[in-house]
């Protein structure tokens, strides 16, 4: 019954966006023809009777039952709360734009020029803003319902070590996905755990008879794994529907992927959204428009700062310093010489109050004006306008065996600036936090979040500056 009243709910979901899609087209005819054209005109001209013309409702009904189908089969109707507001109003926003973008194409097609483009970007607009008005209804109601204890998923987790710790962890710290965990099955009690232990995991047939719970959540270390088979066998004889921890879950990417070779799935635990042919195309188109627009507006800058460089200390403009980049390879960085030349520029770090920077070296790091010629190691395909910042030999062979997936880093190309710098994790900092911050913006890039790094960078007071020996 639980999992046929879901069913209704999604189709009754859906419907209701077809219903908000094909009053958003009526609306946007309404306001083109009713309103905009009224003040065009000066009030000239009959309004436009929107019930008489049969082609446009048509065209509008036919658009809400083909975008909902295509919101179908993009599963966001799905009975799973976690699909956060904001990548489904991302999903709503692609699927509006391309979904106008093909209908404008049919209407060509069918000689139909003098259809209103003004009437497709309000359409897109008012769909757009009634879907995701919607769910942030929605979204309210149910969090009023969980503030009063209704509406909530009533959980029974299945493990009591580490990995039901983490569980019960995130749990906490995202109560608004309305999960509730009623007790945990293990054969020890865990005496941290703020919910009931319901005894060994030979109770599980008796506590699946609950009706009340709604999902079971496998959270076994693997010490407990010998109790797997039964478990699913448990699960999947009351129908309950199952989610699994994998106890390997610290090695997990925060999107992994699964390949099916014969009867095997292989999880690819180190793949990163730059491995998609689209991301990685659009990332470097990115590179290379932003980093020739950088280069023509801060060319004057680049040079008086090559002028003061010169005039500050003997010694060439341009510091020139080999880094690792993507796959481990190594290329020259440029930045303008912000110290005297010394001979340890390839294993050291500099300190804010480094003898060695000139007055003016001091000034152009405090802006972080020596990072300019960096632009052009960008456009060169050595680097990216956001990323990891690259590090020396030296320092890549002695964190790599001190520090975990310290080498996943260079899976992508190393950045101007980056999520860590932009957290303040610059300079002289926790090595071990800022790859954290590295790998966390692997595994999540999005060109938005790349947005956001940039414009932290320059408005947000956090300019990047390793603080490396130049």
């Amino acid at each position: 019954m639980i999992e046929k009243n879901r069913k209704i709910k999604a189709v009754c979901s859906c419907l209701g966006d077809m219903l908000l899609i094909f009053a958003a087209y009526l609306l946007a005819n309404y306001l083109r023809f009713n309103y905009i054209r009224f003040f065009q005109e000066g009030g000239a001209g009959p309004a436009l009777d929107i019930a008489q013309d049969a082609r446009t409702l048509a065209a509008g009904a036919v658009f809400a039952v083909l975008e909902g189908g295509v919101l179908w089969f993009l599963r966001l109707y799905d009975d799973t709360r976690l699909y956060g507001l904001w990548r489904k109003s991302r999903i709503i926003a692609v699927v509006n734009l391309v979904g106008i973008v093909a209908f404008q194409a049919v209407l060509y097609q069918m000689r139909l020029t003098n259809f209103s483009r003004m009437v497709l970007v309000l359409f897109y607009l008012l769909a757009t803003f009634f879907l995701v008005v919607k769910r942030l209804v929605m979204r309210w109601y149910r969090r009023r319902r969980r503030d009063r204890g209704e509406g909530l998923r009533h959980v029974l987790m299945i493990g009591g070590g580490k990995i039901a710790a983490q569980y019960l962890l995130a749990l906490e710290h995202n109560p608004y996905y309305g999960f509730a965990v009623d007790g945990y099955l293990a054969d020890q009690p865990n005496p941290d755990f703020s919910c009931p232990c319901l005894g060994g995991y030979e109770a599980l047939d008796h506590c699946l008879d609950d009706p009340v719970i709604e999902e079971a959540v496998i959270a076994l270390d693997a010490a407990d794994m010998s109790h797997i088979t039964s478990v699913l066998a448990a699960c999947d004889k009351h129908g309950t529907r199952v989610t699994m921890v994998p106890f390997y879950n610290d090695y997990l990417p925060a999107r992994p992927t699964i390949d099916v070779l014969g009867e095997c799935k292989l999880i690819n635990i180190r793949q990163t959204p730059f491995d998609n042919l689209a991301n990685a195309f659009v990332k470097r188109l990115l590179d290379i428009v932003g980093s020739l627009i950088l280069i023509v507006l801060t060319s004057p800058v680049m040079l008086a700062v090559a002028i003061g460089v010169k005039l500050s200390s003997p010694g060439p403009v341009l510091f020139r310093q080999e880094r690792v980049g993507l796959n481990k390879k190594t290329f020259m960085m440029y930045k303008f010489r912000s110290m005297r030349v010394n001979t340890q520029q390839d294993t050291a770090w500099s300190t804010n109050a480094d003898p060695r920077k000139t007055k003016f070296g001091s000034f152009i790091r405090k802006f972080s004006l020596d990072e300019l010629p960096q632009f052009f190691n960008v456009l060169k395909g050595d680097m990216s306008l956001v990323g990891p910042r690259p590090e020396i030999p030296f320092h890549v062979e002695h964190f790599k065996e001190e520090i975990p997936r310290y080498l996943v880093r260079q899976q992508v190309r190393p950045g101007c600036t980056g999520w860590a710098q932009v957290n303040g994790l610059r300079g002289d900092t926790d090595i071990a936090e800022r790859i954290r911050y590295d790998i966390w913006y692997i595994e999540n890039w999005t060109v938005a979040l790349d947005i956001k790094i940039i414009f932290r960078t320059v408005f947000g007071g956090k300019m990047v500056n390793d603080e490396k020996l130049s």
